[in-house]
């Protein structure tokens, strides 16, 4: 723990009413969230195949199977976050609890798992926009939760993160040249082999990648579903707002075009 922040403060949350909380570094506490993102499963759309896998290992955890942590990886605004915290949404009422904690927190992990792991309810450690550098000191925190050290890993923690990078970790073009054959085999460098050690570590890998036209449209026409304008003017409108934020077809672009477009007649 840095030396000038304030000691760990257990929480007094009571997961039998809270849901969900975020971890406060100043405060070195958790904070439960009252006003949760409403978002649900069946509003996201054009995820049907990552919507279902992240589902059924959900489902399998919460019935006490072994199920995985998760990796949630591709174009920003292609619905990651989304699908994580639909599923709170979806399944609360089960026992799922959700636990954000930002990526530079992650070295207190160990400290907020052990105040969770024996508990009844099934928790998710999200963790958005998950990336890491070279040497990063946060790594060890997490492969302890995710792997165990000489503690097995909790049965009721799975940590789900997201991340723009696939393994984790921005790829130099000098790591791919220090990779060789030996024997007809890949020798990776160490670099991209400490890279994919940190992402394997994750048993269930899903890819997120932006949206064809027809895909956007889908999802724009999710947010107009009560629109009884002109459908092709609305469809057009909402391909010159994409093509404005550099042609980003995402559900992210979706719903920024609605919330700037529903409150006004398309001319």
């Amino acid at each position: 723990m840095p030396p000038n922040d304030p000691p760990f403060a257990p929480s007094s949350i009571d997961w039998n009413t809270t849901v969900a909380a975020i971890w406060r570094h100043h405060r070195q506490a958790l904070r439960a969230v009252g006003d949760i993102d409403p978002i649900t499963l069946d509003s996201l759309v054009g995820v049907e195949r990552q919507k279902a896998a992240l589902v059924r290992n959900t489902e399998r955890f919460l019935e006490g199977y072994p199920a995985n942590n998760a990796l949630l990886w591709g174009s920003r605004g292609t619905g990651k976050s989304s699908l994580i915290k639909a599923l709170l949404n979806a399944y609360a009422g089960r026992g799922l609890r959700l636990i954000e904690v930002d990526k530079n927190d992650l070295i207190y992990l160990p400290e907020i798992v052990d105040e969770i792991r024996d508990l009844s309810q099934r928790f998710v450690i999200f963790c958005d926009d998950l990336t890491f550098e070279s040497g990063d000191p946060v790594y060890k925190s997490l492969k302890s939760v995710l792997e165990g050290s000489i503690e097995r890993p909790p049965r009721n923690v799975l940590v789900y993160a997201t991340s723009n990078r696939r393994h984790l970790r921005p790829e130099y073009m000098e790591d791919n040249r220090a990779s060789h054959i030996v024997d007809g085999e890949l020798h990776y460098a160490d670099a991209i082999e400490e890279s994919i050690s940190l992402s394997d570590r994750f048993g269930l890998w899903l890819s997120f990648h932006p949206a064809d036209q027809p895909g956007y449209l889908a999802m724009v026409d999710s947010y107009f579903a009560g629109y009884d304008g002109d459908r092709a003017e609305l469809h057009a409108e909402a391909i010159r707002f994409a093509h404005e934020r550099g042609g980003a077809r995402s559900g992210r672009t979706a719903k920024q075009f609605f919330n700037h477009f529903s409150s006004r007649p398309l001319s």
